[in-house]
């Protein structure tokens, strides 16, 4: 990392610490190397035959003096003597924080800012802003903060999960940000652990720029749950040793670079159909199945030395058969976790105005269980003074000891000393252009979306597009959500540099209403009897605006960009999806259909001519995806999942690049 005036490099995280320009180009030549350049760094993938390999991941870069875990906790032991029972309850409660502009007088900063400055709170939660704005922020919340916070971010797919500029409207420029790297499913598809490694690394030289110490990342759940509306392409696969493989590799990355690693959301989360935000999930696998399956990515993590881990607001009867979900829950996350699994770092409770946690408890009383079960960070509470308030009266009413309180902040304390925020809190919002989104680790995150594009079928031979002569008619119709202002936006630019005709067309599901049953059909009935489509779905109108524009067409792509999300219900296409492209292959034209987020879509679909998964929905998977079809990038990808009755795990076809044609010569 190029430190700027005042702000301190930092190192590596317990195993290490990395001088950052140095390694970078180790990683780089190494990822070029490709899937088969180094030994299996992982356990074989016995269900597919194939292997996770290394294409050389590199070793540290060491520093000449080691961490000195001692002098962490001699200041964490000064400071924790120093500190009320209040104080050091504020410590383990960590709000959220929009990392949006906002003036110095603007009212919610204000009231963050009082929050931090008033009840001393450990730390902070940022989400969506640009990296400037977030880095500003963060500044001035550490100023007003009489000790160092330690910040955290969800940063599954790079810094850019949440530092990102957005879109200009109403032009749809894209403003940039920090570097996106393909969702981990994506690095999955690769098989390549130096790949996760180098997300990693570039996750925290990033994010420490930005003023962030902790990634809520690896995701660490085994999606081997097709339906799972809310883990999905989060996950690196369904196969457990391939998760563990390149979760552990994620979490050297991040961890030999400065930052903190969390694997989440332990126990697992991945084998479920419910989702967590939404309401209380629920795992029913047996015992044999969570030792053997979900629980394999967490020890290896674990045994990687992360520093984090998240819990899993969901019930998982074969662990224990109480009530409460493992969040709350002190066999699980004490008993098992501590005991069995033998982690010893921070645990940090999902968001705790999810309702798969609320339930019917009061913030009081889930801020106290979660104390009880083992938790160290109490993230997002409704009521966050409230929840500090909790804790003190768990220990005034003797429902926990004040020494539980102490071992937490202790560990907390320790960090921010490990991390040198004791000494240089602040980063240097100058220096961000020298780091974020630089050339380097760019290079590094178009390799592997390239890398993790799967072509899952092509039985009509469609793919590359690019032996089609320029004049051919091709149609892109993208489906995406009305607030994925992005979708198609590159993809398209892409394709419309070897098809300069290109047609492409935007359909946006909505909700769809009709008349309740009794009502009159069409009538604009009093009392709400009107009732809206369980899933977004298609305008039959907008379908068959889309099969005139693909009339004569020569292939058309149907490109979808719906997927899991914290508001999802329920995993599905949407509806007239199916009668859309039902309707382009009765009327002649091939299809290729192309997901950028959820892989399992083709379950629910009419089977096409070709089927391609680019695993991200941002700027770098859309291009990936687009050179891919076109042959200008090799196709090498591999199914981490199961497609039900369409594809087996490890199903991908190669496509090599088209060779270039020899320049025509020139008429004198």
């Amino acid at each position: 990392m190029v430190a700027g005036p005042g702000v301190a490099t930092h190192g590596g995280i317990r195993r290490a610490r990395v001088l950052g320009g140095l390694v970078w180009g180790v990683v780089v030549a190494g990822c070029a190397g490709g899937a088969g350049a180094g030994s299996a760094a992982g356990a074989p993938v016995p269900t597919s035959g194939t292997t996770v390999v290394s294409s050389a991941e590199p070793a540290p870069v060491r520093r000449a003096t080691a961490p000195d875990a001692a002098a962490d906790l001699r200041w964490a032991d000064s400071v924790l003597a120093t500190l009320s029972l209040r104080d050091k309850a504020a410590q383990m409660v960590w709000p959220w924080v929009l990392g949006d502009y906002t003036a110095d007088d603007d009212a919610n900063f204000r009231r963050i800012q009082g929050l931090v400055r008033d009840q001393h709170l450990g730390g902070i939660i940022i989400s969506v802003g640009s990296p400037t704005e977030i880095a500003a922020k963060l500044n001035a919340l550490q100023r007003s903060s009489a000790l160092p916070l330690l910040v955290g971010a969800d940063l599954e797919t790079g810094a850019a999960f949440r530092a990102r500029g957005g879109y200009f409207l109403p032009n749809g420029i894209d403003l940039g940000g920090a570097t996106s790297f393909p969702y981990e499913m994506g690095i999955g598809a690769t098989r390549d652990t130096a790949l996760a490694y180098a997300m990693g690394r570039a996750t925290a030289l990033e994010g420490r720029a930005l003023g962030i110490h902790m990634a809520f990342a690896p995701v660490v759940d085994v999606n081997n749950n097709p339906k799972n509306p809310v883990i999905s392409i989060r996950s690196f696969g369904e196969n457990p040793q391939l998760v563990a493989s390149l979760g552990a590799a994620l979490v050297r990355g991040i961890q030999d670079n400065g930052m903190l690693a969390t694997a989440k959301h332990f126990p697992g989360h991945g084998d479920t159909e419910q989702n967590s935000h939404l309401e209380l999930a629920r795992v029913d696998a047996s015992r044999a199945h969570i030792d053997s399956v979900e629980l394999v990515p967490f020890r290896a993590a674990v045994n990687a030395g992360v520093r984090g881990v998240m819990t899993f607001h969901g019930l998982i009867p074969a662990l224990d058969t109480s009530p409460l979900p493992a969040t709350l829950n002190p066999r699980i996350m004490t008993d098992l976790l501590r005991g069995d699994i033998g982690f010893r770092g921070l645990v940090v409770t999902d968001a705790l105005d999810m309702n798969g946690v609320l339930g019917k408890m009061s913030m009081g009383e889930v801020t106290q269980r979660a104390v009880l079960a083992g938790a160290d960070v109490l993230l997002m509470p409704t009521d966050n003074v409230g929840a500090i308030e909790a804790v003190v009266d768990g220990v005034r009413s003797g429902r926990f000891p004040e020494s539980r309180i102490d071992a937490s902040v202790r560990k907390l304390l320790a960090a921010k000393h490990e991390l040198g925020l004791d000494r240089q809190r602040l980063v240097d919002v100058q220096a961000l252009r020298a780091v974020v989104g630089d050339s380097a680790n760019q290079a590094a995150a178009r390799l592997a979306a390239e890398r993790a594009i799967t072509l899952v079928k092509d039985s009509l031979g469609l793919v590359p597009l690019g032996r089609l002569p320029r004049t051919a008619r091709v149609v892109s119709i993208t489906i995406a959500p009305k607030v994925d202002l992005g979708a198609g936006g590159a993809f398209n630019g892409e394709l419309a540099r070897a098809f300069p005709a290109l047609r492409t067309l935007t359909l946006s599901p909505e909700s769809l209403y009709g008349a309740a049953s009794g009502a009159g059909a069409g009538a604009a009935v009093a009392g709400g009897t009107y009732v809206a489509s369980p899933q977004p779905a298609l305008f039959p109108a907008s379908v068959e605006n889309a099969l005139r524009a693909a009339q004569g067409a020569d292939v058309a792509i149907v490109s979808s960009y719906f997927g899991a999300s914290s508001s999802t219900a329920k995993l599905a296409a949407p509806e007239g999806m199916a009668s859309l492209i039902d309707g382009l292959q009765k009327g002649g034209t091939k299809v290729i259909l192309a997901t950028f987020s959820n892989p399992y879509i083709a379950s629910e679909l009419p089977a096409t001519g070709a089927y391609l998964v680019a695993w991200g929905s941002l700027p770098v998977s859309q291009r990936a995806a687009a050179r891919a079809l076109l042959g200008t990038a090799p196709i090498t990808g591999q199914l981490p999942i199961t497609i039900p009755a369409v594809a087996a795990y490890g199903a991908g076809l190669r496509r090599d690049v088209l060779p270039t044609p020899p320049p025509t010569a020139s008429t004198p």
